[in-house]
């Protein structure tokens, strides 16, 4: 249990590292927690920016909705073996609806027979319609942005791990939050369990290291990491589909290990974590999060054991008086056609089907930006303009896609049925046409002082669930 003894070692797990994450991750990562005996929690990390502005828009729709969709699969298999073993749950799967998210998993308790089952729900991240959205500075990626507040979306702050461990020490089993750090889901454990001082700057920047390593799942453990050849795992793609999930192992005075569940796939060691530690850091010398300021320029990676490895060195400075809000407003209509093309000169067909529905679309004259693309020959480089010309490829097997951004649906609409209008209109031996046409979010990012938010936790049980 959390807290019960303060100076023994603290293992928390990661089960998730994104929403879309394998849904029977997590229960290899609990039996290994749950062997070790000791003081252990578990994060599901499940909410990115534009997951949530999703939920934000799917709650518009279905006002009991708005939280992470798999959040039940996801703890089906394994709520009752945490209740029972006291290991706490943490996640940011309430998305846009934390306590719309707990009242579901207290309708799986009651479904599974868990009638004490302690919910602690962390709200105030949500700044929609309030005071708080006025005149907020833009993040400096976001310099010269105009927040216009009728047409947000979403409009939620990064909170910190306080409101997380409060709800641990009051007696949560599982914590649901909205939006926070990620590194915020592990921070919250080690403070209820370490009973850390909020202000011990370099014990808190080893934990933020800790949960930095771990919220990606198991990108550490040689997931994203993998490339044949150069970085290979062991077992090649029956360890790739059996890779286990991380565990960091935190001692008392801030020490961290990283390893996974003994009998998995995938790998923990110096380069993996290292890519990790690195993973989407502005300044490694100063890495803003709402509890801390964390400098790794000074860490040290060593592997320990395979599979282990130990990473010391973090410093920490007093946490920004400012934190990102980010803010999501509407952002057009996006349509997307794709046909084939293949055998002999299908490179010359597929080129011709594009340039045709080129001028279609001048012909047409249809407002918005396109982007022509022949997969297996080029998609992913050359900006949001159709790149060319294209380099010389003798592919025979070819799919023209084209991408259409436009302020109207009827406009996307137009755009993509050029490309149905292939089957007879375009070249010969077109085929397998698949459209698409989707609303977009468009996000940016606001700095708010941190006195302007109130979050709060609120513990409910199946009492509360009438």
């Amino acid at each position: 249990m959390l807290g019960s003894d303060p100076n023994a070692l603290l293992r928390i797990g990661c089960g998730s590292g994104f929403s879309g994450d394998r849904l029977d991750a997590p229960g290899p990562v609990v039996d290994a927690l749950i062997a070790s005996g000791g003081p252990a929690a578990l994060m599901l990390e499940v909410l990115g920016e534009r997951t949530l502005a999703l939920a934000q828009r799917e709650r518009l729709h279905s006002p009991q909705k708005g939280y992470e969709p798999a959040l039940l699969d996801l703890l089906r298999p394994i709520l009752a073996r945490c209740a029972a073993a006291g290991i706490p749950i943490v996640t940011n799967g309430g998305a846009a609806n934390p306590r719309g998210a707990a009242e579901a998993v207290l309708g799986l308790a009651r479904e599974m027979g868990l009638p004490g089952l302690r919910i602690g729900v962390v709200e105030g991240d949500d700044i929609r319609g309030t005071d708080a959205l006025a005149d907020l500075d833009p993040w400096e990626g976001d310099a010269g942005a105009v927040l216009e507040p009728d047409k947000v979306i979403a409009a939620n702050v990064y909170l910190g791990a306080a409101p997380i461990a409060e709800a641990l020490r009051r007696g949560a089993q599982l914590v649901i939050t909205g939006r926070c750090s990620d590194p915020a889901l592990a921070l919250g454990p080690m403070l209820a369990h370490f009973g850390w001082n909020e202000t011990d700057w370099d014990r808190l920047a080893a934990g933020t290291m800790a949960g930095h390593l771990l919220e990606c799942g198991a990108q550490v453990t040689g997931g994203y990491f993998a490339d044949p050849g150069v970085k290979d795992i062991p077992g090649d793609a029956l360890g790739m589909a059996t890779i286990g999930f991380p565990i960091a192992e935190i001692g008392p005075d801030g020490s961290v290990l990283i390893t996974k569940p003994d009998g998995t796939g995938g790998r923990v060691d110096r380069r993996s974590v290292t890519e990790q530690l690195l993973y989407e850091l502005h300044d490694p010398s100063a890495y803003l999060t709402p509890d801390v300021v964390l400098d790794i320029t000074g860490v040290t990676i060593a592997e320990e054991a395979p599979d282990r490895v130990r990473i010391a060195g973090a410093r920490g400075t007093p946490r920004p008086e400012r934190l990102k809000a980010t803010v999501s407003l509407p952002g057009g209509w996006l349509s997307e056609a794709e046909i084939s093309y293949a055998g002999p000169n299908a490179r010359a067909r597929a080129e011709l089907a594009g340039r045709t529905v080129g001028e279609r679309l001048r012909l047409l004259g249809l407002e918005g930006q396109s982007r022509i693309d022949l997969i297996g020959v080029v998609s992913v480089f050359g900006g949001d303009a159709s790149p060319g010309p294209f380099a010389a490829n003798a592919a025979e097997d070819i799919r023209l896609r084209l991408a259409f951004a436009t302020e109207s649906k009827a406009t996307a609409e137009r755009a993509a049925r050029e490309v149905l209008s292939l089957y007879c209109c375009g070249p010969a031996g077109g085929g397998g046409v698949r459209m698409r046409v989707t609303d977009r979010i468009r996000t940016l990012s606001f700095l708010i002082p941190r006195e302007r938010l109130a979050p709060h936790v609120t513990l409910l049980d199946l009492g509360d669930a009438a």
